[in-house]
């Protein structure tokens, strides 16, 4: 009896942590979608125009700026929602007060809600202090050298690629190289 209980737990647990880790991944390639979109809009470029589902899906992993984020952000918002418990046990009748609830509403939705949009708010903030932040950085990069099949060459900061096209910041100018286009090699010039 006591064998297929354990294996009944077991097989549920597992359920969940399968659902919850899904959930989570989805969570963070949409994290990343939006800080790749401020990073790129930094230059006024439409990063949506140029990618595919691809290259968001390993958004999330491929600048640790942005795990690092993400990870805090999921941090504050436990801590957060800690914290809230525990004053709630704590002190129920100021809880009470100062979240407009009266002894008879049992409602947790709008809390819920005020989370979410709290998360997402610190999230579009967060996005933007790192589109600035990798701005500053590309700028500071040394310029490289991208020399095609029939040995033409430009030169100025890589900004950044997806799987069909380059971009180049040529003095205020972006210019977006297709990868198609017979690039022979990217040089990094020091």
């Amino acid at each position: 009896m006591k064998e297929g209980l354990i294996k009944d737990t077991y097989e549920v647990v597992i359920k969940e942590m399968q659902t919850l880790i899904t959930v989570l991944y989805i969570i963070a390639v949409g994290v990343g979608m939006l800080f790749n979109y401020q990073k790129f809009d930094e230059f006024g470029i439409n990063i949506f125009n140029y990618a595919d589902v691809f290259d968001f899906l390993i958004a999330p992993f491929s600048d640790l700026r942005i795990l690092i984020f993400t990870s805090i952000s999921f941090a504050l918002i436990y801590v957060f929602y800690r914290v809230e418990l525990l004053f709630k046990r704590k002190f129920p009748k100021l809880y009470a007060k100062l979240s407009f609830r009266s002894k008879k509403v049992k409602s947790n939705s709008s809390k819920y809600l005020v989370f979410a949009f709290v998360f997402i708010y610190y999230l579009y903030i967060s996005a933007d202090i790192y589109g600035n932040i990798s701005k500053d950085h590309i700028m500071d990069q040394p310029s490289v050298k991208i020399r095609f099949s029939d040995n033409e060459i430009k030169e100025g900061k890589m900004i950044g690629k997806t799987k069909e096209v380059v971009f180049l910041l040529n003095g205020e100018k972006v210019e977006v190289i297709p990868i198609l286009s017979l690039v022979k090699e990217i040089e990094i010039i020091k």
